[in-house]
């Protein structure tokens, strides 16, 4: 373990380029006054790949991904061969956000299906973890990450679905991004999932932002600061300190995202 200068809180995936109330270097400058000190900034199509990375060259503090979302993989054509280009950058970090949601279906499931196998590939021939974005999708998610179990590690990231994914990822050696939906009240069934099955040295914290603010923030725009209020809540389900959840969570990124220094 890490001694504790080098143990430091890092919101997993964020959205700096969609907040509205307030720059990066504000959002940025805040969570950092809550000991967060390191930003993963997601891309998820070809419109919003450069700034992104942009970002990651603008701030020490932010890292990137490059990927194509779900909803948007009729746009992949249009990003495959920027991001070919530009995933040996040192601040992208992985392929991400990619996945599958059959919730909103707003790009054909084949498609989806077909985009987020050829991620995974573009993935493990670059030797970079991915970010994973899953809805109503469980038993093609994890066929997925069954099938490419051994050459892509990465996360299950904004961890919503069911204990039996939880299984099949961790399975496959995917690890848990948890997000504020595990402060919800209604989220009974996700407490008892992380308690119970994911180990403490598979849990990524993450915020969403601008979405899905903890309680209790909830009807705000989500910013980095704030994922401490989830921090809380999975150092309480993992019978943990704060420090040391966050000991553990350092080491779990620099394992994964081998380029986050």
């Amino acid at each position: 373990m890490a001694d504790a200068h080098n143990n430091f809180w890092i919101d997993t995936h964020t959205h700096l380029n969609m907040l509205k109330e307030r720059s990066p270097k504000v959002a940025i400058d805040e969570a950092k006054s809550h000991g967060i000190e390191r930003f993963l900034t997601i891309g998820t199509d070809s419109q919003d790949h450069p700034t992104v990375l942009k970002l990651a060259n603008e701030f020490d503090e932010v890292f990137c991904t490059l990927g194509v979302h779900p909803h948007d993989a009729e746009d992949f054509a249009n990003a495959k061969s920027w991001m070919l280009e530009n995933l040996s950058h040192p601040k992208v970090v992985a392929v991400g956000e990619i996945g599958l949601d059959f919730y909103y279906d707003n790009a054909p499931r084949e498609l989806q299906m077909e985009v987020f196998r050829e991620q995974m590939e573009i993935a493990a021939s670059h030797n970079l973890p991915v970010q994973i974005h899953t809805r109503d999708a469980e038993k093609e998610t994890a066929a997925v990450l069954q099938e490419f179990k051994g050459r892509v590690k990465g996360i299950l990231h904004c961890f919503s679905s069911s204990r039996w994914l939880a299984e099949q990822g961790l399975d496959a050696g995917f690890n848990i991004s948890i997000s504020g939906i595990v402060t919800f009240k209604s989220a009974q069934d996700l407490r008892d999932t992380i308690k119970e099955v994911v180990p403490l040295d598979r849990i990524h914290v993450e915020t969403d932002a601008p979405f899905l603010a903890p309680t209790p923030c909830r009807g705000k725009e989500n910013h980095s600061s704030y994922m401490m209020h989830t921090a809380a809540v999975v150092a309480e389900l993992k019978g943990v300190s704060l420090e040391e959840l966050r000991a553990a969570t350092t080491q779990t990124n620099l394992k994964l995202f081998t380029k986050l220094k």
